[in-house]
């Protein structure tokens, strides 16, 4: 997948080609027309381990009300826009509206701390539908389409394991 990306940070504005490859855990990224390879691996929702030219970050991705993706690692904090209409289209504030009957998976071991829906409530694609806490981080598991709640098997206090149903959303 090609990119065009405007990142904005300490050092100021500047426009980027990313094209990205995934090859097993390894992902080739060239930038700029330059070949590099980062080892990425999900941490938790929303965060990433990546060991890029010897170097080990822990970089936080959100995204802003006007669609801009926050990426935050260590001290410094950038700000990202995708201008690849293609690749970005008909996403609503960074999320893919998927269809069909989707199962909320829990993405690591932790324990339901909060249910945000009740089986029959109608959801927004992003919204949150229940709060994990794993290794003293709270993570909010969200809706990956709009749709009703079909069956919401977790309860608070519960543990879980990763891949367990959380919830059915149709």
């Amino acid at each position: 997948m090609k990119y065009e990306v405007e990142l904005t940070g300490p050092s100021g504005k500047q426009k980027r080609i990313v094209e990205l490859e995934r090859d097993s855990e390894i992902w080739r990224v060239i930038l700029d027309g330059q070949a590099v390879d980062a080892d990425v691996v999900e941490i938790a929702p929303h965060t990433l381990s990546v060991l890029f030219r010897g170097q080990s970050f822990e970089v936080r991705i959100s995204t802003a009300p006007d669609g801009t993706l926050k990426i935050q690692t260590g001290s410094l904090e950038f700000s990202a826009a995708v201008i690849d209409p293609r690749a970005w289209g008909g996403r609503r504030h960074g999320h893919v509206e998927v269809e069909g009957r989707q199962q909320i998976l829990a993405p690591m071991p932790g324990k339901v701390i909060r249910l945000l829906v009740k089986a029959g409530d109608k959801v927004e694609a992003g919204q949150g539908l229940l709060v994990v806490e794993a290794m003293k981080m709270q993570n909010e598991i969200r809706s990956p389409k709009t749709g009703i709640i079909e069956r919401l098997l977790a309860k608070e206090g519960q543990p879980v394991n990763a891949g367990e149903i959380l919830c059915i959303v149709a």
